[in-house]
């Protein structure tokens, strides 16, 4: 199986990057967590980035604040898919980052999650994976069915304790 990689930009951004490695353990997929900053270590993010496909990565996740351009030059340096999980700040609440993250220029792409998306950076991974690995697609159906029957458990029990 491919593993996945999951860079932050600071050690800051590993309450984040918590939600996402739980999912990814729970689904079994390996993975490799790194600080690289976009602007303080650049050369060491086009190096990783140009090496991802041949260290055995398939995705790569990039967790970022503030300006974020993690996820950008990471994406610019690879033809695997990267995912870029903007981080909340306190100067604009995570906006200077969804933005920076999702406006790519025409042949960068970055799938972006949402502000603190770190879990569901982690399932976009995985589907991405899945495409190519049946026994990973069948965990994300078992997944899909644990979530669907939480929902119907606590349907019934809000049903009734509050219906007339």
């Amino acid at each position: 199986m491919k593993k996945v990689a999951v860079i932050l930009g600071s050690d800051s951004d590993l309450p984040i990057a918590e939600k996402c490695l739980d999912v990814l353990d729970r689904l079994s997929i390996p993975r490799e967590v790194r600080v690289i900053s976009a602007h303080r270590t650049p050369e060491k993010a086009r190096d990783f980035a140009m090496s991802a496909r041949s260290s055995g990565f398939g995705v790569i996740i990039a967790i970022a604040g503030k300006s974020a351009a993690l996820a950008g030059v990471l994406s610019a340096h690879t033809r695997l898919p990267v995912i870029g999980v903007p981080v909340k700040s306190s100067d604009l609440g995570g906006m200077d980052a969804l933005l920076s993250t999702a406006q790519m220029p025409p042949g960068v792409p970055v799938a972006c999650v949402a502000i603190d998306g770190g879990a569901n950076s982690a399932w976009l991974a995985a589907r991405i994976l899945s495409v190519d690995d049946d026994e990973l697609s069948a965990r994300l159906d078992d997944e899909a069915a644990k979530m669907s029957e939480r929902v119907e458990q606590k349907d019934n029990e809000i049903r009734a304790k509050y219906s007339k």
